[in-house]
């Protein structure tokens, strides 16, 4: 299947399946629009694409929900998958390999194309004239420190020696039409980024990057290892390198297809306050931070161009599909790396990604004769504590791959009837993210908190394993095969 290498091409790809709803009317930025995409996760409605947005230039555009569930019949996914570059039917099995696969294999490197033909810069401005009025700004939740113009742009930086350029997600939200502030935690790449800048004493040239091609916002919000750059892993994911051009004020390369592209500083104070916003797991926290504050200095856009918008809260949405995703991948990668018999990772979105599900083959025991279930989770949680990203994961589930982790229903049962209420645990004490909102006002102000790994293993065959009683599990094969049969012929 080609891939869908633009914004524009993915939203005739929704379209074509059904899961574009062209809203026309006059709609206000002031939380109608963010009402309409937060009411869209929750009914599992088509993607909005706003066209009449009050107070906003002719023309501009924007699109809600552009990597949420789908409301296509039987391809809860597609949305996810036509991004990344797969058949909108694909399953979650299907995109967590690719990706996964994608890891293991050698970069490829961006290409420099021609400024001149790049449709990011067919409107270039510059001074006073760069300014977010006019452009959609809009406010998002109720109570939000502002309108929140970055949920699903990519921010592109270079460490002062130009050793490592990052591409990563973080809210940001306007403070006025030529600054804009947001989260810079260091510890992520951006804030260890910003930080080398700081102390030097000088200023972070920024990229912001609105509406490139689909699979960038997945990407940019992967966590992937230190010192891997997301622009090698997308060429290697898509199978090409992806297509870049310079800004205007610095010498950041950027995506020549983008809708949207801001450039200018980021400052060396945290002077700014942000937030607070309502985000992913499902609360609209009531603190605010101090942040550096972004200087806008030049903005170059495509004619009508689209702004792609995410509005956080309760699952289903954008952070939920994007990071479980792509948390489940980094995963799985470094479970294999090491060697461990497991079959499949899964950041179940409904948890809104504060849980992991890891389950191993049904012969681990042949692959680690002697071990014991429990040193088995035990092996399973040291890999993971071992990577970046085990500041997202309080929750551990170590299950047989009898079950499909990706089938919510499944795996409500299996949590509840493998669980033991009290024993069979790993606790310890860790990093944490501190909007991870299970933990308590002091935990998240230290940033450390306890975490938890449960083994939810059955016992070995003969030792008191009870059999599954369910249609794929308890009937002979023939009796399966007839009842199947069956089915198929009265359908017909």
């Amino acid at each position: 299947m080609t891939r869908t290498r633009d914004l524009r091409s993915y939203i005739a790809a929704l379209e074509e399946l059904g899961d574009l709803d062209i809203i026309d009317r006059e709609i206000d930025p002031h939380l109608e629009v963010g009402a309409v995409i937060r009411r869209s996760y929750e009914t599992t409605a088509p993607a909005p694409l706003f066209t009449g947005l009050k107070g906003c230039a002719p023309g501009h555009r924007i699109l809600g929900a552009p990597g949420a569930l789908s409301s296509a019949p039987g391809k809860p996914l597609a949305r996810i998958a036509l991004s990344l570059g797969l058949p909108p039917e694909a399953g979650a099995r299907e995109i967590v390999d690719a990706l996964v696969q994608a890891r293991n294999r050698t970069p490829v490197p961006p290409v420099a194309v021609d400024p001149s033909t790049a449709p990011c810069k067919q409107n270039i401005l510059r001074g006073e004239a760069a300014s977010l009025d006019g452009f959609p700004t809009p406010l998002l939740h109720d109570g939000d420190g502002g309108p929140y113009v970055n949920t699903w742009g990519t921010i592109i930086a270079r460490t002062p020696d130009g050793s490592f350029t990052n591409w990563s997600i973080a809210r940001i939200m306007m403070i006025d039409g030529k600054h804009m502030t947001g989260i810079v935690a260091i510890g992520q790449h951006i804030g260890n980024v910003w930080k080398q800048w700081a102390d030097r004493g000088e200023p972070m040239p920024y990229a912001l990057v609105q509406g490139a091609g689909p699979a960038v916002p997945f990407v940019s919000g992967m966590p992937l290892p230190d010192g891997v750059e997301e622009t090698g892993y997308l060429g290697a994911l898509l199978g090409e390198g992806i297509e870049l051009v310079p800004c205007e004020t610095n010498d950041l390369l950027v995506p020549a297809d983008a809708e949207i592209v801001i450039e200018g500083h980021l400052s060396v104070e945290r002077s700014a306050v942000e937030g607070p916003m309502g985000e992913f797991a499902g609360y609209r926290p009531s603190t605010t931070s101090m942040q550096p504050v972004y200087t806008i200095e030049a903005i170059t856009h495509r004619d009508d161009p689209i702004w792609p918008a995410v509005v956080e809260g309760e699952p289903i949405d954008e952070y939920h599909t994007a990071t479980g995703l792509t948390l489940a991948a980094e995963v799985l990668t470094a479970l294999r790396a090491a060697d461990l018999p497991v079959t499949f990772a899964w950041a179940p979105f409904e948890t809104a990604v504060h849980t992991i599900v890891v389950t191993v083959r049904s012969d681990w025991r042949d692959h680690l004769p002697g071990m014991t279930t429990l040193q088995l989770a035990q092996r399973i949680t040291d890999v993971i504590d071992a990577q970046r990203l085990q500041v997202m994961l309080p929750r551990i589930f170590v299950l047989d791959d009898d079950v499909d982790a990706a089938d919510p229903r499944e795996l409500a049962w299996a949590l509840a009837t493998r669980v033991h209420p009290t024993a069979r645990r790993i606790v310890r004490t860790g990093p944490i993210l501190p909007l991870l909102t299970v933990y308590t006002p002091q935990e998240r102000e230290s940033a450390t908190g306890p975490k938890v790994t449960y083994d939810a293993l059955l016992p070995a065959p003969g030792d008191g394993r009870d059999t599954r009683s369910s249609f794929g599990h308890i009937y002979p094969p023939h009796i399966r095969e007839r009842v199947l049969a069956h089915e198929e012929n009265r359908s017909l």
